[in-house]
């Protein structure tokens, strides 16, 4: 019986990369966003805010990157006949808006990425360009 299981995770200077990355972008876009990068145990890594960002919406990156994180699939992927039951069920810990993505480099799943602030569409916008200019595996968005 083994003791121990070994689990790759984001280091902090590619997750503070990936949060300096996403405010740039979103700045770009005219977003004053929240971003929160996590290990593939929801562990906070890295996390920024933008000045003037709106206070849910720290919350709702944290939610975002965690989703990706624990399930290594986008939020925009969950079902619409999951998304009640995966809110309730997590204690409102998992998300399925759109703006969440998992963070997979050399096909190893090393946490979430989770992108708030703008509309939706906006965030996952910012999320797959975070994951281009990172080198993570662009599949990972989608």
């Amino acid at each position: 019986m083994s003791t121990h299981t070994l689990r790759p995770a984001i280091t902090y200077a590619t997750a503070a990369r990936a949060v300096e990355i996403a405010l740039e972008v979103a700045e770009r876009s005219g977003v004053r966003a929240v971003v929160t990068v996590v290990d593939p145990a929801m562990t906070p890594v890295a996390f920024a805010r933008a000045d003037g960002a709106t206070p849910h919406s720290l919350e709702t990156s944290r939610r975002k990157a965690a989703t990706a994180a624990s399930t290594g699939r986008p939020t925009a992927q969950m079902s619409p006949e999951l998304a009640v039951a995966l809110e309730h069920g997590s204690g409102g810990l998992l998300t399925r808006i759109k703006g969440g993505v998992p963070l997979v480099f050399e096909g190893l799943h090393v946490g979430g990425l989770g992108v708030a602030g703008g509309h939706p569409d906006q965030d996952a916008e910012i999320a797959a360009e975070v994951l281009a200019r990172l080198g993570a595996d662009p599949e990972a968005a989608r």
